[in-house]
């Protein structure tokens, strides 16, 4: 077209230097410019990228098309080395694999993946008695169906077929396992389309619930609730379908019209509820109702209160009573009086609503230090370090003197008390018997919980050694880099140390970085606890543990398939500090057998929504690490890693503290040698889109490259208009600019759109930036895709080096199935690494 004729870099008068690019390479496609004001507070910007919001419009599509052949010839040099990783990371993989069997009422349900399909397979096999526990052993390289009494429950390479994008969106059983409920995704706008299959003869009912949020099929299969999405693709309210009748009959029993709230619908753990949850990012409620009366109407179980989450659960111990009955209990988890959260178990013996949050016994309660509301709970605690000791006389005993203690939820079934927590930045797991929690709860103590830790890698470093020093000492405050004297610190150093050990500034030692949680537990009645643990370097680990003997059991590890040996990996915590004083932990992983020197590094992040980048095993990574790449994950504020403060200190008006932290932390670990600044790549999707927007705009001089995957870019534009997706939502996390001024103006001191360099600059800043790499997809509701493309074309006219890839396809999480996946994430690594290795000043293919 003639709204995107190429223009050379050298014709704007750019050098090609660091960031911009080459004058030998292709030129990018020039974007029209269509000036388009934006007014607000008195204040106007100017968009001349405006007019591609409208992505069914031919001349966005051409521009799509153009950008992508453009990122095709920038990128044909590395067609080698993306073969060379998919080879790597294929290699690696166990293609033809199982889950371990899970009992779900009268069936054991496990996913088969097979060599050469995209999707797995759902089977089951039904259980051999009610006392059956013993998972079946299944041979794995069998086909799907192949053992007697097996069944395909869903094969979703049968489903997709005909889609270039294809995504389940969930499933229900009934009680009896004969009907299924399922949605797929084919666009993959996160709307999906439910249908009703009776499994015993693979028909489908006529009905077809299309377009929505999600679905719950209740026990009996006589009934389907489903949310529906308004225009925002905000879930506003809830249907009740009769099986068996036409969906234009459908009724609807609940509606939510503050467009702060959003909805979902399902069943509680006992199959006795339908809940709806209503939420915000800061207020929540729950509305329930009995599965026994399904047409009945739903009734909050303690109404909404602003700025309060909460959730509830029902249980019992069973025949603790005196007379040797039962003692029904409601399970609440809130933070009415902790804004880190607690947990209350309420004999609900003669105990007739209205209920209240805060009565029944306190379970564990967090740590109130740093938090804005941390007063309420103590006085002064809200002046506190975050990682200051806790202490309460309602916690139990491991949960003492912990360092950013959050309390994130417990699971009680017929024979065990599970409660997970985080501590020291990390997820924490504690067990203990029902019979023990019912002892305690009826004696008023504090229930006597074990700490779960993950197993031991037999001769790992990070098992302990008498002869190590293992030692730690007190960080220098005056040290911008916390960490082992001898290990991390000062110029040209290695680190050496064989025990993984290094100084955090709090007791105890930082070895293993894991990620542990209950999981696979279904079933009330079973009578052990599954759990997964997983860290950077171990791949991650079903097992099974007995709590009252403490015999643990190794259901299934990960399989990586070659010459993989965790022992040739490293991984550490170490700490920053920010420019504001607060320490900042950043997790640091590397091969064993390769010098931390002044090495290539990519580094990731995200720090938004009090989520947490918690360890994570990833076969892609390999590549990098066995290249020499070191792998650093700085956990900064607007996280969750150290609880509600951490969180907190990183939205809203506190929201430059998530990029302040990223750029800190990059630095230190620059400045202490540890990696070269002239081979340092950033990565960060999403909302860690708008940090590698930020970040680029703020430190370009500390980064080499940026990899930002559907970035959220331009999100003042966003934020201000109530009509987007999500975005009356999102105004509890980033603050409501339509209405503040102070709001508004903070935005726009960051995002990154707005404060991008651009053609004209006359200080140089296009010529300081770092490459840029941007994925996106048409489809996406969460980061519209006229951000990455505004951004990307401010970039390109302004002569820096800027590509991206456009999946015509794909939504928010890319394209589907695992071998488009594999070849994305091929792709992504090969840029990443063509600047790591090669450095800011990468040679370039004038294909």
């Amino acid at each position: 077209m003639n709204d995107h004729t190429a223009m050379p870099a050298a014709a704007r008068g750019e050098a090609p230097t660091r960031g911009a690019t080459p004058a030998d390479a292709p030129t990018p496609p020039v974007a029209k410019r269509v000036p388009h004001e934006r007014t607000c507070h008195g204040d106007t910007f100017v968009d001349p990228y405006e007019w591609m919001r409208d992505r069914q419009s031919p001349e966005v599509r051409a521009y799509v098309d153009a950008q992508n052949a453009y990122c095709e010839r920038r990128t044909a040099h590395l067609g080698a080395l993306r073969a060379t990783l998919f080879d790597e990371l294929k290699s690696r993989v166990q293609e033809t694999d199982m889950s371990v069997p899970t009992r779900m009422n009268g069936y054991w349900y496990f996913t088969r993946t097979r060599e050469g399909s995209q999707y797995a397979v759902q089977c089951r096999l039904p259980i051999r008695g009610e006392d059956d526990w013993t998972p079946p052993r299944v041979d794995a390289a069998g086909e799907p169906g192949s053992m007697p009494g097996e069944q395909i429950v869903f094969d979703t390479n049968r489903e997709a077929e005909g889609h270039d994008f294809f995504r389940v969106g969930g499933m229900d059983l009934s009680r009896d396992g004969r009907w299924l409920l399922y949605g797929t995704d084919t666009a993959g706008d996160e709307r999906y389309d439910y249908r009703l299959r009776d499994l015993e003869t693979g028909e489908e009912l006529p009905e077809r619930i299309e377009g929505v949020a999600g679905a719950c099929l209740t026990p009996d299969a006589r009934w389907v609730f489903y949310t529906l999405l308004d225009d925002a693709w905000r879930p506003y309210a809830v249907r009740r379908h009769r099986v068996g009748t036409p969906v234009a009959d459908d009724v609807e029993v609940h509606r939510e019209d503050d467009e702060r709230f959003w909805l979902d619908v399902g069943l509680s753990f006992d199959e006795r509820h339908l809940i709806i949850g209503v939420g915000s990012k800061t207020t929540t409620e729950v509305l329930m109702l009995p599965t026994a009366a399904p047409e009945g109407e739903f009734r909050a179980f303690i109404p909404r209160r602003d700025g309060i989450e909460y959730d509830v659960s029902f249980t019992c111990f069973e025949g603790a009573a005196e007379d040797g009955g039962d003692i029904p209990l409601a399970v609440v988890y809130h933070n009415a009086r902790n804004p880190n959260f607690e947990i209350d178990v309420i004999d609900m013996r003669g105990h007739e609503p209205p209920y209240r949050l805060g009565e029944g016994v306190c379970v564990a309660e967090g740590s109130p230090y740093g938090c804005e509301d941390g007063d309420l709970v103590e006085p002064g605690a809200s002046r506190e370090p975050i990682t200051r000791p806790y202490r309460s006389p309602r916690n139990p005993a491991i949960l003492q003197g912990a360092h950013g203690l959050g309390i994130e939820g417990i699971a009680i079934h017929r024979h065990f008390v599970a409660l997970s927590y985080r501590s020291d930045g990390l997820p924490r797991l504690a067990v203990m018997t029902k019979a023990d929690a019912a002892r305690d709860f009826l004696a008023g103590r504090p229930w006597r919980f074990r700490e779960l830790l993950p197993p031991a890698l037999e001769n790992d470093w990070d098992v302990a050694d008498d002869d190590a020093d293992g030692g730690m000492f007190a960080p220098d405050a005056d040290d911008a880099l916390v960490a082992s004297s001898d290990d991390l610190s000062g110029p040209h150093s290695t680190v050496t140390s064989s025990d993984g050990a290094s100084a955090d500034g709090l007791p105890g030692e930082t070895r293993r970085l894991y990620t542990i949680g209950a999981g696979g537990n279904p079933s009330y009645d079973a009578p052990r606890m599954r759990y997964s643990f997983a860290s950077y370097t171990r791949p991650g680990e079903l097992h099974e543990v007995d709590p009252a003997t403490g015999e643990d059991v190794l259901l299934k590890r990960a399989t990586v398939l070659g010459d993989f040996d965790p022992r040739d990996y490293m991984e550490r915590r170490v700490w920053i500090r920010a420019r504001d004083g607060e320490r900042i932990p950043v997790s640091l992983v590397w091969r064993r057998d390769v010098p931390v020197s002044d090495c290539p590094m990519f580094i990731t992040g995200y720090g938004a929504y009090g989520s947490s980048s918690d360890p994570a095993f990833s076969v892609g990574r390999l590549s990098l690490l066995d290249r020499g790449a070191l792998y650093a994950v700085p956990h900064v504020r607007g996280g969750g890693e150290l609880g509600r403060a951490w969180y907190e200190q990183g939205r809203r008006l506190h929201k430059r503290h998530t990029f302040e932290d990223f750029v800190d932390a990059t630095a230190a670990l620059q400045d202490a040698r540890l990696a070269d600044v002239r081979r340092t790549v950033a990565n960060g999707g999403s909302a860690g889109g708008l940090l590698m927007g930020a970040i680029a705009n703020m430190a370009p001089e500390r980064f080499a490259g940026i990899e930002a995957d559907v970035p959220f870019v331009d999100a003042l534009t966003t934020i201000l208009d109530p009509s987007l997706p999500l975005t009356v939502i999102e105004w509890d996390e980033w603050g409501d600019p339509l209405h503040d001024r102070a709001v508004y103006d903070y935005m726009k001191s960051y995002t990154p759109y707005e404060n991008a360099p651009q053609a004209g600059d006359a200080d140089g800043a296009a010529a300081r930036f770092p490459r840029i790499l941007i994925t996106t997809s048409m489809n996406d509701t969460r980061v519209l895709v006229v951000e990455p493309l505004k951004w990307l074309a401010r970039l390109q006219s302004a002569g820096v080096d800027a590509v991206a890839r456009i999946e015509v396809e794909g939504g928010h999480g890319g394209t589907s199935g695992r071998y488009k996946q594999w070849e994305e994430v091929c792709f992504e690594n090969a840029w990443c690494l063509d600047v790591m290795l090669n450095g800011r000043h990468a040679a370039e293919s004038g294909a």
